[in-house]
């Protein structure tokens, strides 16, 4: 703008008085203009579209820059972004990466800023707001190192048209019922020769999250996978005077035994499990919720349901397996309180709503599961994220690929339940110990 008339001097003058004032009536400081990066790789940059433009509204000085990158890239690009000290200021992570990567983390603060009345956020606040898995994979000594945008869980995808057609009225809501199913579901040619699978379970590299249905059956049968301090493996030890994983591991593998007679059920010249199931090659799969999307886009046809995981007979707790992504902050950032300021509002009632609304998937927040529980698509991952279950892990890549290889041996015979267990054990126990 150019004043006719008025010095130059003058109208500098002018212009920093009125910031100054400007100043002293916004409390005394002009708000610096901050620039937040923020990585992430399954959500694009719709998902967080409306929640970033609400926050930027209330603080027009903060500008939020998301990036999302190739899920076998992510970690990787990462690791390396941190060595070269241009990480982000706030990253997605996965649930199992606490133990991982907890040195490039800032964890949020918990005591009242400078001018602040109190703080951002409490871990009391934490347990009250959202469900118990979060706490004991985000959370370590009562700090929080992540917060949770939503949880997943394993559920049972079953076809109504097979279960119809077999006579089953429900699906099976113990292991002992499952079994039964199976053997109903399951078409053999007079070879015994497998035409059409009761479920995709009994292998790992056909199977989508296989070594997540071990971890959830080990769990469920009362599997304790670390010591108390998540520094060494326990899951092949006996849990009073019983080899729990041994024994989970064994019931796994038995769906792909042809020994096994009626049981067998799987093996691995069947197609991807989604796959199967999603042609009607299979009758029940087990998998997480962003699947009813997938299985609607590969067949608009397919009948199914979805059904609460399968418990022990006579358990007390209803246990699924846990699997999700959190936001956290890195330590690196230079603007760590405004990061973990806008991640308390991503995840907080009104933001989570945003997100949520965007993704459609299973809330991590109790206030917002409520509201899920009777959603068709969600109601039964909703229910279960109350009791979900996941375990610490050094390195999920290599335990996925640990017990993927212990499947396979058991499989292939080249080592008991129990040895595949043992083994197993041991080269997680090295994981732990380059970690600690």
């Amino acid at each position: 703008m150019i004043i006719i008339g008025v010095p130059a001097g003058l109208v500098v003058l002018v212009l920093a008085l009125f910031l100054v004032l400007r100043g002293i009536g916004s409390g005394g400081k002009i708000p610096q203009s901050i620039s937040l990066s923020f990585w992430g790789t399954y959500d694009s940059s719709v998902a967080f579209r409306d929640a970033i433009s609400a926050y930027e509204k209330t603080y027009p000085n903060i500008h939020i820059e998301y990036r999302q990158l190739l899920p076998n890239e992510y970690e990787d690009s990462l690791i390396q972004a941190f060595a070269a000290n241009s990480g982000p200021d706030i990253w997605m992570m996965h649930n199992t990466w606490l133990l991982k990567h907890w040195d490039k983390i800032l964890q949020l603060p918990q005591t009242a800023a400078k001018g602040e009345k109190k703080p951002l956020f409490t871990y009391k606040q934490f347990q009250e707001q959202f469900v118990d898995v979060t706490d004991k994979d985000l959370t370590f000594n009562q700090e929080i190192y992540g917060l949770p945008l939503y949880t997943d869980n394993l559920a049972l995808f079953y076809n109504k048209d097979m279960f119809n057609t077999a006579g089953i009225a429900n699906p099976p809501r113990t292991w002992d019922d499952f079994n039964t199913d199976v053997e109903r579901l399951t078409l053999k040619d007079e070879r015994g020769n497998i035409i059409r699978s009761g479920a995709a379970i009994g292998t790992a590299q056909n199977i989508n999250r296989s070594t997540d249905i071990l971890s959830m059956i080990m769990i469920q049968h009362g599997t304790i996978m670390t010591d108390d301090e998540a520094k060494t493996a326990t899951f092949a030890d006996q849990v009073e005077g019983v080899s729990v994983g041994e024994k989970s591991l064994q019931y796994y593998t038995d769906f792909a035994q042809p020994i096994k007679g009626e049981r067998y059920t799987w093996n691995e010249s069947q197609h991807y499990s989604i796959d199967a199931f999603a042609e009607g090659n299979a009758a029940m799969m087990f998998n997480y919720s962003h699947n009813i999307s997938i299985l609607r886009g590969k067949s608009g046809r397919l009948n199914f349901g979805v059904a609460p995981a399968p418990q022990p007979a006579g358990a007390s707790i209803n246990v699924s397996y846990a699997n999700y992504w959190a936001a956290t902050v890195s330590k690196q950032s230079q603007y760590s309180y405004e990061a973990w300021r806008f991640l308390t509002y991503l995840t907080s009632n009104q933001g989570a709503k945003f997100y949520l609304k965007a993704t459609g998937r299973p809330s991590a927040r109790r206030d917002l599961l409520e509201l899920q529980q009777s959603d068709p698509d969600l109601g039964v991952f909703a229910n279960q994220s109350l009791t979900a279950r996941s375990w610490y892990q050094p390195d999920s890549k290599a335990v996925e690929t640990i017990f993927a290889q212990a499947i396979n041996d058991v499989n292939y015979g080249k080592a008991t339940p129990r040895e595949a267990i043992q083994t197993a054990q041991s080269k997680v126990n090295v994981l732990f110990a380059k970690i600690r």
